[in-house]
């Protein structure tokens, strides 16, 4: 569902496959010069790639043996906001571990292209994050799982990525310590006051923060 901002395109596809279904949605919506691509509650396999066209173009892959309309993801512009919500059935008192949230109870992927220069704000539950060819900020944070960022290497970036228990490796150039006590690592890296900000946290797991390959990446 999409709201507030000019509407390009949607396709809906549906499958069942040995009573499993699975719901395949793209939209591609205009997105404003300068504006912020923000993901709420997003979980399983979320991939934000930069392109060169001024819209966003959001696939989602719902794979589900349960009724798929249980899992909501909804788009909305906010300002110069394009946020996108993710409302999935939640336990009434601990959380499941991955492998029954997003594995034999539901499986959601995130396909996303986005202009290059769009700031990103990610807020995931369980699951990786991608991120690559990006040249805005990014602000991610990950409860359990993975974050792995493919950057070009001629920006400078203001690095600060922790983990809780897990790895940092970094290409580009920084300090890294091993956090007192705990199984985490933080990762931290200064640019000049213009420099891309760069703000990862992830609870249980690693974040590798790597430069991505030349030439840079096309039109797509």
């Amino acid at each position: 569902m999409l709201r507030d901002c000019a509407f390009v395109s949607l396709c809906l596809c549906v499958f069942v496959l040995n009573g499993e279904a699975q719901v395949t949605q793209t939209e591609r919506v205009d997105f404003p010069p300068g504006g912020l691509l923000r993901l709420n509650n997003s979980v399983g396999e979320l991939t934000i790639e930069g392109w060169d066209l001024p819209e966003v173009e959001i696939t989602t892959i719902k794979s589900t043996a349960q009724d798929p309309d249980r899992i909501r993801i909804t788009a909305e512009r906010r300002g110069n906001d394009v946020i996108v919500t993710t409302q999935f059935p939640r336990y009434p008192v601990f959380p499941p571990p991955l492998f029954l949230r997003s594995g034999a109870d539901f499986v959601l992927e995130y396909r996303i292209k986005a202009p290059r220069n769009a700031g990103i704000v990610v807020n995931h539950d369980a699951g990786e994050v991608h991120i690559e060819n990006m040249m805005g900020d990014v602000r991610v944070t990950v409860s359990k799982g993975r974050i792995a960022l493919r950057l070009p290497s001629d920006e400078s970036y203001t690095i600060d990525a922790k983990t809780d228990i897990g790895d940092v490796v970094s290409d580009f150039e920084g300090q890294k310590h091993q956090r007192p006590w705990i199984f985490g690592h933080r990762f931290a890296a200064k640019s000049a006051p213009a420099g891309r900000q760069l703000y990862l946290r992830v609870g249980f797991g690693d974040i590798a923060i790597l430069k991505t390959r030349q030439p840079p990446y096309g039109v797509r």
